[in-house]
């Protein structure tokens, strides 16, 4: 289907660019009839009391949706911070973060990329044998699948143990796989000795299943040793993977702690 487009808001005030959207048939009309309390609509609802409209145009055609979010996004990102779009969502850790050309970021001007990766104990999933099979994997739903998928091979990650602190440094060997299809020693990873028996749940499913990375670990601890100091402002979240690009602190403490140089490991 090629039937989206791309459409930017004007402001005939000033011809000055603040919104950019995309959609097909009438969508891009949608937002003059918006009446949250949004960046967006207060714009729109103060061009109105001038006694005038916006000029909305669309600047590209006959996309399909893929095609049209990733024009959107590459416009979003080129005009930044003067448009009225919260730019999330699709594409968004594909673009470069803004105000960050005074630096060199992993991922963008060198291949690879320093990651925090949350190992999620659980039903699905355990330290124990990430350590001893050397792999680590998350799945069950396609965000967690779609994590997995971002790491590429030669990436470095920093595991963390929730309530614990980090417990290993890594390089990720190759790209995430259904567990059903990664092997240790020549054997299927799911005939293996592991501490986790759901990790095989879901098995068949491309889209529920565990996704595995193979790992060569450079340093690991056990839980009870994790690495942590309360109130170091240390980086940790929720989601599977996230980028330690613009976490100093979390870095230099890891560098510390593990004995290692993660800048170093990427080349």
């Amino acid at each position: 289907m090629s039937d989206y487009y791309v459409y930017v808001y004007v402001d005939p005030r000033n011809l000055e660019e603040f919104y950019y959207g995309k959609g097909k048939g009438s969508r891009k009309n949608a937002h003059l009839n918006d009446v949250s309390d949004s960046e967006k609509s207060r714009r729109i609802a103060a061009i109105g009391k001038a006694g005038l409209e916006p000029i909305i145009r669309v600047v590209a055609r006959n996309l399909s949706e893929h095609d049209a979010l990733l024009v959107e996004k590459t416009l979003l990102w080129k005009l930044g911070r003067q448009l009225t779009n919260v730019s999330s969502g699709h594409y968004s850790d594909n673009f470069r973060p803004h105000n960050t050309m005074h630096l060199e970021l992993s991922g963008f001007d060198f291949r690879n990329a320093i990651y925090y990766y949350n190992v999620g104990e659980g039903a699905h999933r355990n330290w124990d044998d990430y350590r001893q099979f050397e792999f680590i994997s998350a799945g069950q739903g396609i965000k967690w699948r779609d994590a997995m998928l971002g790491f590429q091979p030669g990436d470095i990650v920093a595991a963390y143990l929730k309530r614990r602190g980090f417990v290993g440094i890594g390089q990720i060997l190759n790209r995430a796989s259904p567990i059903r299809e990664v092997t240790v020693g020549g054997e299927p990873l799911l005939s293996k000795n592991l501490c986790c028996e759901g990790m095989s749940e879901n098995v068949d499913s491309n889209e529920l299943c565990e996704y595995v990375c193979r790992v060569r670990w450079v340093e690991t601890t056990d839980r009870s040793a994790a690495k942590w100091k309360p109130k170091a402002k240390l980086f940790t979240t929720t989601h599977v993977r996230a980028s330690l690009d613009r976490q100093p602190k979390t870095i230099e403490f890891l560098n510390r702690e593990f004995k290692t140089d993660l800048q170093a490991l990427l080349s």
